[in-house]
């Protein structure tokens, strides 16, 4: 049965590389959490991110995707929840004050500050699952890449293949700067790099709220 939807995985595939190598707020939040918390708490967060996806894939095969698609008001509140919580993460990174984030050097090597895996991987999750430039890109791939004739298991297996890449590709992120050296050098200026984050954070929220 898998065999012949190929071409359709493939061309699903490579339209969701693209969008999740592309920098968004999944990005600034799992550099941040690798950043500031060590790679530990950047793996739980990507962990989180992946998960995430889940949800989008959900509601999508459940038909509730089509009912925002069909249904204006909903897919307003949809985005203005997302974007609220998106901007909701901005303030609170914009709102770093000097030594808030700074973590300790040990041995030339900094230190991992406290964060438990279940606090990293709800903020991966959250940022995931609520932002609504997601939902409208499950809206456009499973109406205009995935046939609707594509049987249900064919259709799960797709929505397991994006989680597994979201998950591994943020982890790959996450190891990148949650190395000693890369650690040292953001922390070293940490309420500004909180800051930075915060920045772009509330950008993509305002982004959201605006785009067509």
């Amino acid at each position: 049965m898998f065999a012949s939807y190929w071409g359709e995985f493939l061309s699903l595939a490579v339209v969701h590389l693209l969008a999740v190598v592309a920098p968004g707020p999944d990005f600034a939040v799992a550099v941040r959490q690798s950043v500031r918390f060590g790679r530990k708490a950047g793996i739980y967060t990507s962990l989180g991110i992946g998960a995430g996806i889940s949800v989008h894939v959900i509601y999508t095969l459940i038909g509730v995707g089509a009912l925002l698609h069909t249904t204006p008001w909903l897919m307003i509140a949809a985005k203005w929840l997302g974007a609220a919580y998106i901007f909701y993460l901005g303030v609170k990174f914009l709102a770093s004050k000097p030594g808030s984030a700074a973590g300790v050097v040990t041995e030339g090597k900094p230190e991992e500050m406290k964060q438990s895996p279940r606090q990293a991987f709800v903020i991966g999750f959250m940022t995931n699952a609520t932002n609504p430039k997601a939902t409208l890109f499950f809206l456009a791939v499973f109406t205009t890449i995935v046939s609707a004739q594509t049987p249900l298991p064919v259709q799960l297996f797709y929505g397991a293949w994006m989680c597994l890449v979201n998950a591994a590709w943020f982890v790959l992120v996450s190891v990148a700067f949650s190395t000693a050296a890369v650690r040292q050098r953001f922390l070293s200026a940490s309420h500004w790099f909180e800051r930075a984050m915060g920045v772009l954070l509330i950008g993509f929220a305002l982004r959201l709220l605006f785009m067509a």
